[in-house]
């Protein structure tokens, strides 16, 4: 891969102080806010320090947090320190975005869900332009990723314990406390798990949710988020911009020192995507990886070669690892279907403000296929817009993603810079999961998704000169 070149901008004061403090309010939301918003109802404050510290903050909370980014906003604003250098539809797009979406937002039929959505997109659009006007330089990006990839690495750590350890002992633990009549539970653990509804009433005896058990026993982990594909959608976003560090940034330190780093951002990254047993996010990964490949300054016959070969092995092991949920069926593509069937039903239903933001589980109730699961989102991110606040809502949010991505391809594809390269990668992967997940209503992915594409796409450019032609 291309040397990086040196930067050759310097970061004002300012804006180092500002890039670190979004930084810091999206490491807080990866550690805390790791959930939908529209799930606000099934979480409680915490009640003490313990609880504060282990356990997810309520969604609702998070929009606070970034209160400070906002202000910050603001200032630049007033200030005219920030101005826009891009094409203005990437500012315009997003702008008439939010705004069909409080039109929208007149007509839903739950006032509640609207609310935390409206504030959730919000969010994204105050971590976008924050990102376009305060993350500035290589400087401005080392400040930014700070503190993203420091809660990066304990959501790694995090899915690494519950794999190896947690879960493990967690289950062994249910199935004692079922032989033995939950002898082996102190009272207040006991009375909890009543509560979390862990345990069913089966011929007069308690035993652990089967629900529960098939959890413990796949193994899958989430880190500190809501469930294993939103850890799937985090490695997508952030490996590749922690292994450029991990790979340029280690040079000077002595080989077994490097290897060590290496070798551990491989582990925790890699081991989080397999472990979380996310069939799209593999599949996007090995997309990544190609992507990647492409930029690696081989002869192209070898480049090609090695190519080949890490996607087979992928695949080869991608089938090794889901064959037995294809032989099931494959029942979450199926889910899926349905899902996205009665997305399209309900946008032809509502064509112009749709059912209301985040509300798409109001139809569903009323469009689903008996025999299907109940969903609170319709697992794709682009039909979600369409369902909840109608074409035009749709189609202001699939332009502004397209042209986001085409101009930071335009930017960044070509560069030098193998740290903006990762980021715009991990970006284009979280965009791509977001075809089969629903990452836009998490504030700890979509958030800093949107703050890192905003700060990639007013970087200098570190295009190398072309040479000019010879003379004579």
């Amino acid at each position: 891969m291309a040397t990086p070149r040196q930067p050759t901008t310097s970061t004002p004061p300012w804006q180092g102080r500002f890039a670190l403090l979004l930084g810091l309010t999206l490491g807080l939301a990866i550690w805390k806010f790791g959930n939908p918003v529209i799930l606000d109802s099934q979480f409680t404050p915490p009640e003490n320090v313990a609880d504060a510290w282990s356990q997810p903050w309520p969604p609702r909370w998070a929009i606070w947090t970034l209160l400070p980014t906002a202000l910050f906003c603001v200032w630049l604003a007033a200030s005219g320190r920030c101005r826009w250098q891009s094409a203005a539809a990437l500012w315009m797009l997003p702008a008439g975005w939010l705004a069909w979406e409080l039109v929208a937002a007149g007509r839903t039929v739950d006032d509640t869900l609207t609310t935390l959505a409206l504030t959730q997109f919000a969010g994204c659009l105050i971590c976008f332009f924050a990102g376009v006007w305060g993350v500035v330089g290589e400087k401005g990006l080392q400040l930014l990723l700070a503190g993203i990839l420091a809660a990066f690495a304990f959501c790694l750590v995090r899915a690494a314990n519950q794999r190896l350890f947690e879960y493990p002992q967690d289950r062994l633990a249910l199935l004692e406390g079922e032989r033995t009549g939950w002898t082996n539970f102190a009272p207040e653990a006991l009375a909890q798990m009543r509560r979390d509804r862990f345990l069913i009433l089966t011929n007069g005896v308690e035993r652990v949710d089967p629900v529960i058990m098939k959890k413990y026993e796949k193994g899958r982990v989430s880190g500190t988020l809501i469930y294993p594909n939103g850890l799937a959608g985090a490695v997508l976003l952030l490996f590749p911009a922690a292994f450029s560090l991990a790979w340029h940034n280690t040079r000077r330190l002595r080989p077994p020192i490097r290897a060590a780093v290496i070798g551990l951002t491989l582990f925790l990254g890699c081991g989080a995507l397999f472990w979380s047993g996310s069939k799209s996010g593999w599949l996007i990964a090995l997309g990544v990886a190609g992507l990647a490949g492409l930029r690696l300054d081989w002869p192209a016959r070898w480049k090609w070669a090695a190519l080949a070969l890490a996607v087979a092995a992928g695949l080869g092991v991608f089938g090794w690892r889901f064959h037995r949920y294809f032989a099931a069926g494959a029942t979450s593509v199926g889910a899926r279907f349905d899902y996205w069937r009665a997305a399209v039903a309900n946008t032809r239903e509502h064509p112009w403000v749709g059912s209301g933001p985040g509300t798409f589980q109001r139809p569903y109730s009323r469009l689903k296929r008996p025999e299907s699961e109940m969903a609170r989102l319709a697992h794709n991110d682009y039909l979600e817009q369409f369902t909840d606040s109608g074409v035009p809502g749709g189609l202001l949010y699939l332009a502004w993603i397209a042209g986001l991505l085409a101009a930071l391809a335009k930017r960044v594809w070509r560069g030098t810079d193998p740290l903006r390269l990762a980021l715009f990668l991990g970006v284009a992967a979280w965009f791509a999961q977001g075809v089969s997940e629903f990452s836009l209503y998490i504030p700890a992915l979509a958030w800093t998704a949107f703050a890192l594409a905003g700060s990639l796409l007013h970087q200098p450019t570190d295009l190398a000169p072309v040479p000019s032609p010879p003379t004579g």
